[in-house]
């Protein structure tokens, strides 16, 4: 398929009521609004196409961009595609389920996440702390440092409470996935959140939000869920 034959195959599958959600979440113009399992049948067409992904992306659309995502070959993507990506990124919705995501197949996931979280911009954290919530949601525990996911704990501690809203609310997902994803640090991630306790996240035209990795944690281990994995990451 062409770029202009998805485009119109995203418009045709896009409805109002969910292009009113994503504009509630931050989306702006031009969107269709297509629901994220109506993209599948597509999917399974065109299968991974890094060239495809790349024109979707560039188009701004966010159905598009999403979908550039969804047919990306992260193993194909190089750190200066990345930051390409992350640098269009507009709001969470991009930065931490289509980039972070995307990013969380590459090789180059934990160097590229540690970069962003270094930046001191909030989508640019956002997504490295995500990216790492998706990596460790799905790799083998002994794919990573304990003493690296250890430094980036103390880090979520000690600044949370003072980051930018998105990034906070990365930054708990984090310590919750650790938690309960991340066998070898479940007790540190348990006292990290105790430590922490309740966030609160303001949102532009919505009421603040209250994060609680600890309850997130509990909940896991109520289910019997301490150490689970995804086998996928992206749909």
């Amino acid at each position: 398929m062409t770029v202009d034959e998805v485009m119109a195959e995203l418009e045709k599958l896009g409805t109002e009521r969910t292009k009113k959600i994503y504009v509630g979440n931050g989306a702006k113009e031009p969107l269709f609004g297509v629901a994220t399992g109506a993209m599948k049948p597509m999917k399974k067409i065109i299968g991974k196409n890094q060239s495809l992904a790349e024109e979707l992306y560039a188009t701004g659309n966010y159905d598009a961009m999403y979908f550039a995502g969804v047919i990306a070959d992260p193993k194909a993507m190089t750190e200066e595609d990345f930051d390409r990506w992350i640098n269009d990124a507009y709001f969470f919705m991009i930065s931490d389920y289509i980039v972070a995501v995307t990013l969380s197949e590459s090789p180059l996931g934990e160097a590229v996440s540690k970069k962003w979280i270094a930046s001191g911009e909030e989508l640019k954290m956002s997504a490295g702390w995500s990216c790492y919530c998706w990596m460790l949601g799905n790799r083998k525990d002994d794919t990573f440092s304990e003493e690296t996911i250890a430094e980036l704990l103390d880090q979520a501690s000690s600044s949370i409470h003072t980051a930018p809203p998105r990034t906070q609310s990365a930054m708990s997902n984090f310590i919750s996935t650790v938690g309960v994803s991340f066998k070898p640090l479940h007790e540190k991630a348990m006292e990290v959140a105790k430590e922490v306790g309740v966030v609160v996240m303001t949102r532009e035209n919505k009421p603040n939000a209250e994060l609680r990795p600890l309850e997130t944690i509990d909940k896991a281990i109520e289910k019997g869920r301490i150490g689970f994995k995804r086998r996928y990451v992206r749909c």
